[in-house]
């Protein structure tokens, strides 16, 4: 009888066990079939095979008998995850569909067991507003970098287990609720990269388990930090940066004892440095830059013995940078620059042997530079520039192979250079300009030792003498090569030929004698030539009409003889010359850009002749051959072109019927994202009734789905899908999963054999060029204005920098910038030319050569863009932020906006009034005088001095806005006052 009960029992248990796994089995199998190409990820994921192999599936985790575990993260894979079959798992204790391509909206419940979920890295949207009663037993919970909406979900307060939180990288609105400070056995907070708004509630105070605390980046906060925060007593890491605090640091953080790392930079604090924050004797990272504090550092650092980084870079501290700085014993990064900081630096720096990165420039520092600043070798960042600073250059340098950048320049330096510097092997940046530095320059008396990245050499204005070394040769990699301003003499070696990568060369203001060297015609990406007062003679070499991208030229007040080549008048891309006051003499060229040179390029030569001068040649008048009549030439012409447009018309027409005829069997549809509706309903979007705007690349339509979802359809011309399509699709593909908040979503592409159309979401708020200058657009305030300009650099900044592979966009401008209901900016249209040309679309070349006006100057003679290009098209759009203006058009014959920009204002930012939009009536002066002087920067004729879009997007973003000491300047701005002269056009303000 006994073992009959035990039987029953085992057999009941069994078959309960095998019926659970079963479930499990079915309901795996229907989560598959949500996913897109799901294969060969999830291959062993088998229909056909036994429910007893679940626990051998891939991610698959079972105990006794049941799936406890799913873990998805990183298999690439897209479409939608059935929440239904998900909670038939229902004895998970750990769930993770991280690092994919999903789509939709997404509710976890009813999974009593389960401990830890992370649906991070996806594309999931909707809303967390789950009920979270069915998952008590959640401790970690990450939803970091999706695309949910709405307000942050105050359900997850319930989960009284919970430890990690991560809500960042999303588009979550509204306030933190104050009830989050409920969640009290929280380790991990992060709610930064969202749209919050209003004040961080004190509440968080109460969370005195949390360990790692973000709030920053996107967020824009009202009020300080709260003092709360002080009772924070576990805190390791605190990353309120870039969220707009403002108001003083509270002394209370001196409390948090065990912290780590304080991130508070890119804010508007104000008020002096707590000294209570030498208490925190664990700080291995403080960051305050970037704000408006004042006072001096306080000496109570003297007890931040830990210290790795310490950044208080642009603020406006004052008084003394404190010796005790020197003696701490683990720092490796020390920013200061752009404060008020007086005397001497602290003599003992670098010798604690840890120093890798310091910056001190833009300062009022005196004395000398410390001699052990690279005692151990490990100095990588030497940033000195804009000080008072006397003495010579310590020797150590000389032999400190670990250099990357220097930049001495602006001081007061004298002496001569230690010998080997200018040769380490490291080095890429060395400026050591306006100086009195003195002696010559060494050869390279280390063979060991080979300068081969050095990319830009400074040494202008300064009092340097004796030949020009033989050994500038070794510089392989030199692209800027400044000597002007000293008194270097003898020969130009001829060694200068072998600098093949020298891009701008400037030895002008010396003593040089001796012929210019014919190999001066090998550096052929020589865009700048400055020779000028010096005394040179001897004939000008013709070689030079080599370098065929030559765009300045300055050989002005030398000795120089004979005539000027004639080949050189074959130079297209010589746009300025200036060859006055030599001994040159005999016909000037009068082909190519010396037909347009002013006279006053060859003043001073009177033996010169042609036309352009009083005393033209004696030559032989040539008679005209006569020809046809030119009416026959125009009836000729006339009835060509009737021809052509005949056949043009029949070829649309023909092309417009095919188009119609092939029905949707004909058309394959590739998908970047889940979308309900078909191709049929994309190809009946594109119809002249629809078409919202034309261009160099395709024709774009605006359509509305059956659902209600609104998109643009752009129609590619002269792009059909052939069985050589050069990487075409590949491209597509790539641009289909970018995905970015400041980027137009690509969300299908559709071809048949002759037709290609890009599918992408809709912007209701049309392009930022029909909203400055459209005669429908909206009026753009400032801060919209300026809001449109950081989020669009930031675009432009992931396809530069971030996107895999890089993109350059080729064709920035306004009308590529479109905005959402919300006047959120988007880059369009990137990409799009590079995969054009590549396939070979002659009809799109506008689009490759980009748009008149946003043209970069050295387009026109190297017919090659990249990176910069669009930087230089970045900085015509900013122009037109500021005046509203279109980037040509009347300004005058052959001028544009950034032609007109630098006259009215002489490149002086406090004349920015001059061309500022006169429908901005309210506008802060400083954030506008800010946004013209980047704008210069990114204009700059000489590509290699433009800032990267990295950097542009870190000066738009790390200007202190909105502070009280530039709302006091919010006005009119009739009658500014007199502001500090506008800088030189350098990256003075950035490593």
């Amino acid at each position: 009888m006994v073992f009959f009960i035990v039987l029953t029992l085992f057999t009941l248990l069994t078959t309960t066990n095998a019926t659970s796994l079963f479930t499990d089995f079915h309901a795996l199998i229907a989560l598959k079939q949500g996913f897109e190409s799901p294969e060969p990820a999830l291959t062993s994921w088998n229909s056909s095979s036994s429910p007893s192999s679940v626990c051998s599936w891939a991610g698959i985790i079972c105990s006794s008998d049941r799936v406890i575990s799913l873990d998805l993260t990183d298999l690439k894979l897209c479409g939608s995850v059935s929440s239904t079959q998900i909670s038939r798992l229902d004895m998970l204790t750990n769930l993770s569909l991280a690092g994919n391509n999903f789509t939709g909206s997404i509710e976890i419940v009813n999974l009593s067991g389960l401990d830890s979920l992370n649906i991070s890295n996806n594309q999931f949207s909707g809303g967390l507003d789950w009920d979270y009663s069915g998952l008590p037993s959640l401790q970690v919970f990450d939803a970091y970098d999706n695309n949910f909406t709405a307000e942050l979900p105050v359900g997850v307060v319930s989960l009284k287990k919970l430890r990690h939180l991560d809500l960042g990288g999303n588009y979550f609105n509204g306030k933190i609720p104050p009830s989050y400070g409920q969640l009290v056995g929280l380790e991990y907070l992060q709610l930064a990269g969202n749209d919050l708004h209003g004040k961080i509630p004190g509440e968080l105070g109460n969370l005195t388990n949390l360990r790692e605390l973000y709030l920053g980046y996107y967020n824009v906060f009202e009020g300080g930090i709260p003092k709360q925060f002080g009772n924070l007593v576990n805190l390791l890491l605190m990353d309120l940066s870039s969220c707009e605090l403002d108001g003083p640091i509270p002394h209370e953080l001196g409390n948090l004892q065990q912290l780590h790392t304080l991130y508070l930079h890119i804010n508007l604090l104000s008020g002096s440095i707590p000294k209570q924050l030498g208490n925190l004797t664990s700080l291995v990272n403080l960051d305050l830059s970037n704000n408006a504090l004042t006072g001096e550092i306080p000496n109570s650092f003297i007890n931040l013995n830990k210290l790795l980084l310490f950044n208080l870079f642009m603020n406006r501290l004052h008084g003394s940078i404190p010796d005790y700085v020197a003696d701490l014993p683990t720092l490796e990064t020390l920013g200061l620059w752009k404060n008020n900081f007086t005397g001497v630096i602290p003599q003992n720096l670098g010798r604690n042997g840890k120093l890798q990165m310091l910056d001190l420039s833009s300062n009022k520092l005196t004395g000398r530079i410390p001699p052990e600043l690279c005692s151990s070798n490990q100095l990588r960042t030497l940033i000195l520039l804009n000080n008072f600073l006397f003495g010579p250059i310590p020797e150590g340098l000389g032999t400190c192979y670990s250099l990357t950048r220097v930049r001495l320049g602006q001081n007061y330096l004298n002496g001569s250079i230690p010998n080997g510097f200018i040769y380490l092997p490291q080095l890429n940046l060395a400026e050591f300009q306006d100086n009195y530095l003195s002696g010559s320059l060494s050869e390279n008396g280390n063979r060991s030792s080979n300068p081969g990245k050095l990319g830009q050499l400074n040494l202008s204005n300064n009092l340097l003498s004796g030949p020009l070394p033989l050994s500038l040769s070794n510089f392989s990699s030199l692209q800027i090569l400044l000597l002007s301003g000293n008194k270097f003499s003898g020969p130009i070696p001829p060694s200068i030929g072998n600098l093949s990568q020298v891009l701008k060369l400037d030895l002008s203001r010396n003593l040089l004698s001796g012929e210019i060297p014919p190999e001066i015609g090998n550096c052929y990406h020589l865009t700048y030539l400055d020779m000028s007062q010096n005394n040179l003679s001897g004939s000008i070499p013709p070689e030079i009409s080599n370098v065929h991208i030559l765009n300045y030229l300055n050989l002005s007040r030398n000795h120089l003889t004979q005539t000027i080549p004639r080949s050189m008048g074959s130079m297209k891309s010589l746009t300025i010359a200036d060859f006055s006051f030599n001994d040159l003499s005999g016909k000037l060229p009068e082909t190519g850009q010396f037909t347009v040179f002013n006279a006053s390029s060859f003043a001073g030569n009177p033996q010169l002749c042609g036309s352009l001068f009083n005393n033209p040649c004696n030559f032989t008048a040539i008679t005209p051959t006569p020809g046809k009549a030119p009416g026959d030439f125009k009836l000729i012409f006339a009835l060509g072109l009737l021809i052509c447009s005949l056949i043009f018309a029949t070829a649309a027409i023909i092309k417009a019927k095919s188009f119609k005829k092939n029905g949707s069997d004909s058309w394959k549809m590739t998908t970047f994202q889940k979308i309900e509706f078909t191709v049929s309903d994309i190809i009946e979007c594109v119809k002249d009734g629809n078409v919202i705007g034309r261009g160099g690349a395709g024709i774009v339509y605006h359509g509305k789905m059956p659902n209600g979802v609104e998109i643009a359809v752009k129609k590619l011309l002269g792009f059909g899908t052939h069985s050589h399509d050069h990487g075409f699709r590949a491209e597509i593909q790539t641009l289909g999963n970018i995905r970015h908040r400041n980027i137009v979503r690509l969300v299908a592409f559709c071809s048949n054999k002759e037709t290609n159309l890009l599918v992408y979401e809709y912007m209701r708020n049309g392009s930022l060029g029909e909203a400055l200058h459209g005669k429908k657009g909206a009026f753009l305030g400032w801060n919209l204005r300026y809001k449109i300009a950081i989020e669009s650099a930031k675009g432009l900044c992931y396809l530069h920098h971030d996107c895999s592979p890089l993109i350059i966009h080729r064709d920035v401008k306004s009308n590529n910038i479109l905005l959402n209901s919300a006047f959120e900016a988007h880059v369009a249209d990137f990409g799009l030319a590079k995969f054009l040309f590549d396939g070979g679309a002659s009809e799109c070349m506008s689009a490759i050569a980009g748009s008149y006006g946003y043209i970069a100057p050295e387009y026109a003679y190297t017919l090659r863009v990249d990176e910069k290009s669009d930087v230089y098209s970045f900085g015509v759009v900013l122009l037109e932020l500021l005046t509203g203006r279109r980037p040509v058009g009347g300004f005058g014959e052959g001028v544009d906006i950034v032609q007109w920009s630098k006259r009215t204002t002489n490149c002086r930012k406090e004349d920015i009034t001059c061309i500022l939009d006169p429908r901005l009536t309210v506008i802060s002066k400083e954030e506008a005088m800010h946004v013209f002087f980047i704008a210069m920067l990114c204009v700059q004729d000489n590509s290699i001095e433009r800032p990267t879009m990295r950097e542009v997007v870190q000066m738009l973003s790390e200007f202190p806005r909105h502070s009280p000491q530039y709302q006091s300047s919010s006005s009119s701005l009739k009658n500014p006052e007199k502001e500090k002269s506008c800088p030189k056009l350098k990256q003075d303000f950035w490593v």
